[in-house]
């Protein structure tokens, strides 16, 4: 097939008039009949490596796929653009019929989660139809150093040997070296099928904050975003604390999301969601793997998320349609402390692996310079310097060499016993004579009263970022104690630098886009209420019409009819010959 002829088949299919990335090496591989194991970013049109694919190909692409709310999200996407596609579900009340059409050649994607493929009764009925391609999404659950290991995808390569003249497309946004070698190895992909699309989201500003207030953090997140977003809270009791707070404080639409609601609840809200413009979801990790929303503008973390692995998929949730969206991490020294106290409880074998992701994720918090860098270098990147589009990139820390402080106050850990808290330690490093210090005769100790008051200031950071890099640990009863690195700082082999909120009082550079409407046209705003009332009828998410980057070229080129319109980005035929003559008709008002 000839260039031209692949670009018209983009077209047509998804309105767009070029491949984005490596999406044209992937599907000419896939065209080809050749296994890949693709590695893109989120955002980066993942889906559409296989979609467009299984429109070309004579037979069905069958799609395994972790949850079912991701395979009815692609469903309806793929749909609207005229792809022939079922999913077989315990949710889908339509199975025989899917069955039927599946056999009959009428399918171009059948989605399936990984437990159902695993089964010998879908190997039969697989047996029973014409196969183009094999699509394993979120393909690092396959491994297990991956972040999001599930045993299930482990039995998908028996299956995919039954049937070893059809091409595998492994999918996944966050793969690191060792990651991507394993799946390679799980499904069965040769190692030149390896394509590393890279890891960076440009349109992603990264933003890391110590969490002192984080309901008014949060509200002045909300108020600087108008846009959908989602705030990860790490328990269930914290995810409806947060949501009831931030609805009072707020005034916006926010909503709970955990496993521990009721299931229709639970559903209710989550369709209410994909449905919104601008609602926030509090919710958590397990809600987003499943949500194929392009339009989140925002995704904060109200504490740690597990690894920087799982940070880079979870924040990847925000500006899917590359547009300008946040990454707000809200970060304490006990989040820390409790991820390290439950390294105990991870089998041995594994927790080598999980204290260095952990000890990745206090390097990404503590550092002073550029955390888009810091990130990139972690998947295997090269990056620039700094970025221009993070915290520190745009309103430089100040960094201080505050390694002799913290022998200070790791010695006075030590000579108190190793069972004292923050505050008593301080005490003693202050010279304070209360009631307490007396009494246990720590006013009689070499590191009484060593700290002067400028150095002071520096200890709540300091032990902040000792408790992040391990070098401080909690003891059973709330004191501190020495770990990790300690011995070595305390004999002066290991450095501590921590970063220092900028002193000038000025606040971190914001969007000055102005959202979704950045011109405050008010042609888009009225293309955005027919998109609006179209989903409305349709029972549709507005996004699966069109995104508002589709939005604002109309508004900006204004076609007159159905041919200029089907020059604009993102609209393909189908969906020109269901909308078009409608939203002409808004545009010819202005």
């Amino acid at each position: 097939m000839t260039r031209d002829a692949l670009l018209e088949h983009l077209h047509s299919t998804f309105g767009f008039s070029a491949f984005r990335g490596v999406q044209e090496q992937v599907v000419g591989r896939v065209l080809a009949g050749q296994s890949t194991l693709a590695v893109m970013p989120t955002g980066a049109g993942k889906s559409l490596t296989y979609q467009l694919p299984a429109v070309m190909l004579p037979g069905t692409c069958v799609v395994i796929s972790p949850l079912i709310a991701l395979m009815h999200d692609q469903l309806r996407a793929a749909s609207a653009n005229g792809i022939r596609a079922a999913s077989l579900t315990s949710a889908d009340l339509d199975r025989e019929a899917t069955i039927d059409r599946f056999r009959a050649g009428e399918l171009d994607l059948l989605y399936v989660a990984p437990e159902r493929a695993s089964q010998p009764h879908f190997r039969e009925l697989l047996g029973k139809a014409d196969l183009s391609l094999f699509a394993i999404d979120e393909a690092h659950c396959v491994s297990e150093w991956g972040h999001d290991f599930r045993p299930d995808y482990r039995a998908l390569r028996p299956l995919m040997d039954a049937f070893a003249d059809v091409p595998r497309l492994a999918l996944t946004a966050t793969a690191d070296a060792h990651t991507r070698a394993d799946v390679l190895a799980q499904l069965g992909i040769p190692t030149d099928g390896l394509i590393v699309a890279g890891f960076d989201r440009p349109n992603i500003r990264y933003a890391i904050r110590h969490r002192d207030s984080p309901v008014q953090q949060l509200k002045s997140l909300m108020a600087e975003q108008p846009g959908p977003g989602i705030v990860y809270a790490p328990t269930r009791r914290k995810v409806e604390e947060l949501a009831e707070k931030l609805a009072a404080a707020t005034g916006r639409a926010v909503l709970p999301y955990h496993a521990g609601l009721d299931p229709a609840v639970r559903a209710a809200n989550q369709a209410a969601f994909v449905a919104s413009e601008d609602m926030v979801m509090v919710a958590t990790v397990a809600f987003g793997m499943g949500i194929d929303k392009p339009d989140v503008r925002f995704v904060a973390h109200a504490g740690i998320p597990k690894s920087i692995e799982g940070y880079y998929q979870e924040t990847g949730r925000a500006g899917r349609d590359g547009d300008a969206a946040l990454a707000l991490m809200l970060w304490a020294a006990e989040d820390f402390a409790r991820a390290r106290m439950r390294l105990a409880e991870v089998e041995e074998a594994r927790r080598e692996g999980e204290r260095a992701r952990l000890d990745a994720l206090a390097a990404l918090v503590e550092t002073a310079g550029c955390r888009r860098a810091l990130l990139l270098r972690h998947f295997g990147e090269d990056p620039p310097q700094a970025c221009g589009n993070c915290d520190n990139c745009l309103d430089a820390p100040g960094v201080h060499d505050a390694t002799e402080l913290a022998r200070k106050l790791l010695s006075a850990v030590y000579r108190t016993g190793q069972t004292y808290g923050f505050g008593h330690v301080e005490k003693v490093l202050t010279g304070s004579s209360d009631e307490r210090v007396l009494a246990r005769g720590h006013d009689q100790l070499s590191v009484f009263g060593i700290v002067g008051a400028e150095e002071a200031a520096l200890l709540k950071p300091l032990v902040r970022a000792l408790q992040a890099r391990g070098a401080l640990v909690p003891t059973e009863h709330g004191g501190l104690a020495l770990g990790g690195d300690a011995r070595s700082i305390l004999k002066g082999d290991a450095a501590v630098l921590v970063a220092l909120p900028p002193r000038t009082g000025r606040k971190a550079r914001r969007d000055k886009s102005g959202g979704s409407n950045p011109v405050g046209n008010p042609l888009f705003e009225a293309l955005r209420a027919l998109r609006r009332d179209l989903a409305a009828e349709a029972g549709i998410p507005p996004y699966v019409i069109f995104h508002d980057a589709t939005l604002r070229e109309m508004a900006l080129a204004r076609p007159a009819n159905l041919a200029q319109l089907g020059e604009i980005g993102g609209v393909g035929a189908r969906k020109l010959a269901a909308y078009g003559e409608a939203f002409l008709a808004v545009i010819r008002q202005y």
